[in-house]
């Protein structure tokens, strides 16, 4: 998963989130993302350090 870019809905699938939520997260600057043209994407390891992040916040 780390080399990989994904998509807003690829994103929403694995976080099991809706669309809003995750261009929330976004915007927030909690989950990073890249613009490529007119396509938003997230990098892999974006995702493993926001699930550990979000993980390290609850415990």
């Amino acid at each position: 998963m780390a080399d990989e870019l994904l998509t807003v809905p690829e994103v929403m699938a694995r976080l099991r989130l809706g669309r809003f939520t995750v261009y929330d997260l976004i915007r927030s600057r909690r989950l990073l993302s890249i613009t490529v043209g007119r396509a938003r994407r997230i990098p892999g390891h974006a995702l493993r350090d926001f699930i550990t992040h979000e993980i390290q916040e609850a415990a």
